[in-house]
């Protein structure tokens, strides 16, 4: 498993190509289906958390939901016209808003440990010596 660090642009840009290309191949593979969308987004929730470097820990939570929206604008079921395409879109953030809060939880989880993780460490190097 590759080891790679993100930074908080990086992470960003790694969510919104992840997601929109998910979103393209749900599309084409599953017919638009939310499910399938929300189950690969968890996947993308967890390296984002785990890739990105640790001091931009703090990034990650704020870049996963924003690649979910974006992402579902391939999966959206669009009206006629920008009307009908920004209907669709916030239909599907209605109906998808579990997967997006959960994989936002997921990330902040893994991301708030990572940082406490990283507190400790540094408290530990600064104490001296006993």
């Amino acid at each position: 498993m590759p080891d790679p660090r993100l930074t908080g642009l990086g992470t960003g840009v790694f969510c919104l190509a992840v997601m929109v290309a998910l979103g393209c191949l749900d599309r084409m593979l599953f017919g638009s289906s939310l499910t399938v969308y929300g189950v690969l987004f968890l996947p993308v929730c967890v390296l984002t958390g785990l890739w990105v470097r640790p001091g931009d820990v703090l990034t990650a939570p704020i870049a996963v939901p924003i690649a979910f929206a974006l992402g579902l604008v391939a999966v959206a079921e669009s009206g006629e016209g920008a009307g009908g395409r920004l209907a669709g879109l916030v239909t599907a953030l209605a109906m998808g808003a579990g997967w997006l809060y959960g994989g936002t939880l997921l990330t902040g989880l893994l991301v708030v440990v990572r940082r406490a993780r990283l507190i400790r460490r540094r408290a530990a190097r600064s104490r001296p010596p006993t």
